[in-house]
This record gives structure tokens, sequence and C-alpha cells, in this order.
């Protein structure tokens, strides 16, 4: 099989299973609790520390609230059997990056790997992540130069893959729909905030400082989980979410 079909077959069976596979990292996060300490031995410190891999997650949820809030129907979407898109978005967040859902994706993980304090787990989040998402960007790529054309290969050209360009930013066409970030991005909220707190509740236990939960976990935890009941409830048994 030539190298090109290859890879755009390998990039439409990832991107089938994007949102699972990534679950294997958690052996080298277990790996990494035996490293798990306080900066400096300081607990202040720590407590800095996570603040400031919360904000890095919260960047990346972030660029994808705003990526998702002003996207157009059938496209930035969660499909994950087939590549669908009735346009090219080039407004808003696609203005100055092509792929600003995966580079929401990489700064949501790489807060919580950055959690762990471990120097060497960032660099191999950094190597996987662009090992494996290569292929899916590859893939789909092919789909919309297929679809698209010219229009997208003139997109393409002046708007970067991950790396924003952000003196290019046009405004986005569409208004912004909270009712679309809450339908679809409560569950990373969740996802970050427990992970965060579970990896800090094990790293206590495992380096013997005992379990205790820090002020800021006695605030994000009740606020993030009344978040993701009330939004689940609403998007479930009403009509309040929908498009």
């Amino acid at each position: 099989m030539p190298l090109i079909e290859e890879f755009e077959m390998t990039g439409n069976w990832l991107f089938r299973w994007r949102s699972y596979l990534p679950l294997l990292m958690i052996v080298l996060v277990f790996s990494a609790l035996a490293s798990f300490d306080y900066p400096l031995g300081s607990h202040f410190l720590d407590e800095l520390w996570e603040i400031g891999c919360l904000g890095v997650s919260g960047l990346g949820l972030a660029v994808r609230a705003v990526t998702v809030g002003y996207s157009a129907s059938r496209t930035s979407g969660r499909h994950t059997r087939e590549q669908i898109a009735d346009i090219i978005n080039r407004t808003g967040m696609y203005s100055i990056v092509r792929n600003p859902l995966y580079l929401g994706n990489f700064l949501m993980v790489l807060g919580v790997v950055v959690f762990l304090r471990v120097w060497w787990l960032p660099l191999i989040y950094v190597l996987i992540f662009s090992l494996y998402y290569e292929r899916i960007i590859f893939a789909e790529e092919m789909f919309l130069r297929r679809k698209f054309g010219p229009e997208f290969v003139q997109w393409a050209l002046k708007t970067p893959a991950f790396v924003p360009r952000f003196r290019q930013w046009k405004a986005p066409e569409s208004p912004f729909s909270w009712k679309k970030v809450l339908r679809r991005e409560y569950h990373g909220v969740v996802a970050v905030v427990a992970s965060m707190f579970l990896l800090e509740a094990a790293g206590d236990l495992y380096t013997g400082h005992g379990f205790e939960v820090d002020p800021l976990w006695n605030a994000l935890l009740p606020i993030t989980f009344g978040l993701y009941i009330v939004s689940r409830f609403l998007h479930k048994h009403t009509m309040m979410l929908t498009r």
C-alpha cells in the first residue's frame, strides 16, 4: 500500500477511536506517581503549582469553548465514524489555526500531565501527541482537500496547522452559542478537575503526606460537579440546550 494511503487509513482509524486511545497514557501516569512530591517540599508551592496547571488546562478549555461556540453546524464535531464538513470554517479560531480543537485538547491534557511534577512525562506526552494527531490531521485534511479542492488549499496555505498566528484573526460570522458549549464541553471541565484531584489524592497517599482535601479542591469540586449535574440534566431531559 502506498505510504500516503496508509497514513490516511491509519489516521481515519485513530480519528474514530481518538476519544479512547489516549487513556493508554494512564500507565505512564501511574508510573510517574512514584516521583510525586511537593515542589521544594513546600505545600504552599504545591498549591501554586496546582493553580498553574489548572490555568494551562483552563486555557485549553477556553480554546475549545470559543471554537465550538462560534462554529457552524456539522463542523467541529464529536463525530467518530466518519469525517463530516459542510463548509470550511475560516473565521474565529479557524482564522488563526487549522486545528483549534486539537490545540485545546493538547493544552487540557498538558495541564494534567505537568500536574505530576515529573520532567519526563510532558516530553513523552508531546511526542505521543505529535505522532498520534499527525495521522488524524493528515486524514482530515485529505478529506477536506478532496471535498473542497482549491478552497481548502488556499485556506491551508495561509493558516498554520497547530501554532496560532494571532495577527490573522477574523471575527466570527455567527453569534456565540453558550448552549452549544454547555452541551458539548461540560465533560471536559469535569474530566480535568476530577483527574487533577485524583492525582493529588493518589500522590499524597503514595508519598505519605496523608489524605487531606485542600481549600482549592473544596471550592472547585462542588462547583464542577454541580455544573455537570445541571448541564447533563438540561441536555438529557429538557430542550434548553438543543440547537
